[in-house]
């Protein structure tokens, strides 16, 4: 046993040595067979949003792969909205926790994303060393290489394809509307027959931004960043339309749905006859999970339709990088691409280019039932880009003064 002045001794000389140590050096994502073996034996955290049954369960199916694949222990850190583990991951740094962060994967895009970007939270650049990559064919697909317009520098790696499509029930509706005037006059007629999540849920942002483009005279100023003068005359048209539609809405606007799983659930119960997702597929797999009726389709409005891809970001203090390399690898392979597609698991599309697999990993995508409430790819129209993430977040602060305080 020590003597106590031998354990206060040691005490003393213990932060001197803590000092002499070399830090752990990040993986090196070109060495992969080096990330591999780092990676074996790690828990990830993985932070990503919890509020969708479907997305939860797949979740642990990945979980379950990378287990048995690589030895990695997945935890799905279920968030409400992802600022919580933006807001996280800068409360360590501002802390001094450089090197063993809460925080190993986030599920990210657009704003939080810039916000990361802006703060230097983020690890990298690595995604672009990930074998998976290349089946992505990033260099004829840009959109795989810049979030929300800002450019992407290998900083996050990309998973999930998404565009908002409308969905309706057959039996009660004859002719959904095919442009958001169209849309107010049918709610005007149909009073607490639709409505959208509230703002600041992803699908709340994505409606509005959809109003807003297709309202607007001039929608490029809206791919770059704002600028203070310009938000009201831009976004006037807006919110004299969201005034205008609100009264007619389920609950006369004074509530609204929390998220797609509570959207989905109001038409299940036929609450509403039209909807919105932000997956293409998402009312094929209610049908088949019993739902939504079997007589509920999805259509698009004739100017195009919001879409974007999501992504997979490290910070840069997160203590298990090489095991957060390897689930973002995986995520991106065949096999995760075309369950994670299924509409009975999920719906969610696929970021790979059929042209980079091999006929066995296209047989995959090829085997998967889209369901009847899907339309075929050539019927979703044109897909309308996120405008500059600094737009959504004062669009979002907008209507919640408006609408909520």
């Amino acid at each position: 046993m020590l003597k106590p002045c031998h354990t206060r001794r040691l005490a003393s000389i213990a932060p001197l040595l803590a000092l002499a140590l070399p830090a752990v050096a990040a993986p090196d994502p070109s060495d992969w067979q080096s990330v591999l073996a780092q990676a074996e034996g790690q828990t990830v955290y993985w932070n990503a949003w919890g509020g969708e049954a479907r997305t939860n369960a797949y979740i642990e199916w990945v979980a379950q792969q990378v287990d048995e694949r690589y030895g990695i222990e997945l935890v799905h850190v279920k968030l409400g909205d992802t600022s919580e583990a933006v807001s996280r991951v800068l409360a360590e740094k501002q802390a001094g926790n450089d090197d063993a962060g809460s925080v190993d994967m986030i599920w990210i895009n657009g704003e939080n994303f810039a916000a990361m970007k802006d703060n230097d939270l983020l690890f990298g650049p690595w995604a672009e060393s990930l074998p998976n990559y290349p089946l992505t064919d990033p260099d004829n697909t840009p959109a795989v290489r810049y979030d929300w317009t800002i450019p992407v520098e290998g900083l996050e790696s990309p998973w999930s394809s998404s565009q908002v499509v409308f969905y309706y029930d057959t039996a009660l509706v004859e002719e959904p509307p095919d442009n958001m005037p169209e849309l107010l006059d049918w709610a005007a007629q149909n009073p607490g027959e639709f409505t959208y999540p509230q703002v600041p849920n992803f699908l709340g942002n994505a409606f509005i931004t959809q109003a807003l483009l297709e309202l607007s005279d001039n929608t490029e100023v809206f791919y770059a960043p704002m600028q203070e003068d310009e938000f009201d005359e831009a976004t006037a048209p807006l919110w004299a339309y969201l005034d205008e539609l609100h009264p007619h809405l389920w609950r006369s606007g004074r509530a609204f749905p929390s998220n797609s799983a509570d959207l989905r659930s109001l038409m299940g119960d036929s609450e509403i006859s039209i909807a919105l997702s932000f997956s293409t597929t998402e009312a094929s797999g209610a049908i088949a999970n019993y739902e939504l009726p079997d007589t509920v389709r999805s259509y698009v409005h004739d100017s195009g339709m919001i879409g974007n891809i999501s992504f997979m970001a490290i910070p840069y203090n997160a203590e298990h990088k090489a095991g957060a390399m390897v689930v973002a690898n995986y995520l991106m392979s065949p096999e995760a691409q075309a369950e994670k597609q299924d509409p009975e698991v999920w719906g969610s599309n696929t970021v790979l280019s059929m042209e980079q697999l091999s006929a066995e990993e296209r047989a995959l995508f090829d085997d998967i039932d889209l369901g009847i409430a899907t339309l075929p790819p050539s019927e979703l129209g044109k897909v309308l880009g996120q405008p500059h993430p600094s737009w959504v977040d004062a669009l979002a602060e907008a209507w919640q003064t408006r609408y909520v305080n």
